[in-house]
């Protein structure tokens, strides 16, 4: 077990310091400018995002990590117990109290926020 560890944190960072070692390194005001699109920068380069965009992500990273756990579950739905049927539906249920619960927050997301 003590060999798989060390494996998996000598590898990585063995490729890390060997890259960092043969990389060139030749900076010149060129490289070490701000690229945007081919395009001098006007302006501040450090734009803030609001807050709401980093929420709508995670609401949707996490809502698409659900969804890998429900697919199995739902291909194999009539060979399951009554358990397991109960289970998934309290599953989807706390799925639906959450996902009403950024729009209830305020944050611009979810079941609440939706506008036709």
């Amino acid at each position: 077990m003590w060999l798989v560890s060390f494996d998996c944190n000598t590898i990585p960072v063995a490729a890390l310091v060997t890259s960092w070692i043969v990389s060139p390194k030749k900076p010149n005001p060129i490289k070490q400018s701000t690229y945007e699109c081919g395009m001098e920068t006007v302006g501040e380069n450090w734009v803030q995002f609001k807050a709401q965009y980093y929420i709508f992500a995670l609401v949707f990273l996490v809502f698409d990590v659900e969804t890998v756990f429900l697919f199995p579950w739902a291909v194999s739905l009539g060979k399951l117990s009554l358990f397991a049927v109960l289970e998934g539906m309290v599953f989807i249920l706390i799925l639906i109290a959450d996902s009403s619960m950024p729009g209830v927050k305020g944050f611009g997301v979810g079941l609440n926020s939706l506008v036709i």
